[in-house]
This record gives structure tokens, C-alpha cells and sequence, in this order.
């Protein structure tokens, strides 16, 4: 079991942590945004930054050449969905994603937006790393929570319409 502190500060106790949110064991703040019969979109439960979306496979898989073709299919079109609609709801204009086959999760991708207050840190992907750890840090005011948490209900709404 490992101890996963949350952005809310909760610690959770889990196996795997995306086993825990695609099965419903622990419960993403603002709930899940999407989910298809083969995928769970939630807002990252350790990085208060509006509209940073993980995106998990429901089933327990580490590369992206593991996904069966219905899998890839799914993937593609639910990550396009969720990516139009920080565009078009959220104003998000950049968007890095991130996958790695070396976690200890497994399958999901990070769709982590760009916002002016990031530059601070750097224009490249080593900068995102000093952005999550402040976010994580000097973000979890009631401020920033309630825009997150508002910008889950408005994405929500948005792709379950």
C-alpha cells in the first residue's frame, strides 16, 4: 500500500491509485468530469490547477501499445473532447500531455493547461514539475479551490451534455 497525499490534503492508502479513482474507491474532488465504458477523466487529485485533466484507462494496462483497438479508438476521441472543451469553455490555449510507462499507476495521460503564471517557471517541459510543485504548495487557498472546483462543473457539463 502506498500513502498518497491529495491536493485537498486527505491521504488516501492505496494499491494504485487510478485503480482507486476509476473504480470509485476514492473520489476525485468535483467528482469524474467524463467517463466511457473503457476510460475515467477526472481533475488531478494532487495539483490544484484549473482544468488539469487526467485521463485513465479503466482497465490495469502501462503502455499505450496495450490498448486494444476499441481502446485506441475511445482514447483519441474522448482525450480530442476533453481538449476542445478547455479550449472553448475554459479559454485554455496550450495544453502539454504527459504519459509515462514507468509510474506506479497505471495507464493515464496528463492534459496539464498553460497559463500566463506558469512562464515564471519556464517556456518548456522542465518547467511543468515547478509549476505542479507550486500549484501544490502555494495554490490550495479557497480562492484557487473554488476556481478549480468551478472549472470541473463547467467541463463536466460541457462533455456530458
Amino acid at each position: 500500500m502506498r500513502k498518497i497525499t491529495l491536493s485537498n490534503g486527505e491521504t488516501v492508502e492505496v494499491e494504485c491509485l487510478s485503480c482507486a479513482l476509476t473504480s470509485g474507491v476514492v473520489e476525485p474532488d468535483g467528482g469524474v468530469i467524463i467517463e466511457t465504458e473503457l476510460f475515467h477523466a477526472h481533475q488531478d487529485v494532487a495539483y490544484p490547477i484549473r482544468g488539469l485533466i487526467i485521463l485513465a484507462s479503466k482497465r490495469h494496462i502501462k503502455c499505450l501499445d496495450d490498448l486494444t483497438e476499441s481502446e485506441r479508438l475511445d482514447y483519441i476521441n474522448i482525450l480530442a473532447r476533453i481538449r476542445k472543451a478547455q479550449r472553448d469553455v475554459l479559454g485554455i490555449e496550450y495544453v502539454y500531455y504527459f504519459y509515462n510507462e514507468d509510474t506506479t499507476h497505471y495507464f493515464h495521460t496528463w492534459m496539464v493547461p498553460r497559463y500566463e503564471w506558469m512562464y515564471e517557471f519556464g517556456r518548456s517541459v522542465e518547467s511543468v514539475r515547478p509549476v505542479l510543485l507550486h500549484a501544490r504548495n502555494e495554490m490550495n487557498d479557497k480562492e484557487n479551490v473554488e476556481e478549480v472546483m468551478e472549472a470541473i462543473n463547467i467541463l463536466t457539463e460541457e462533455l456530458n451534455k
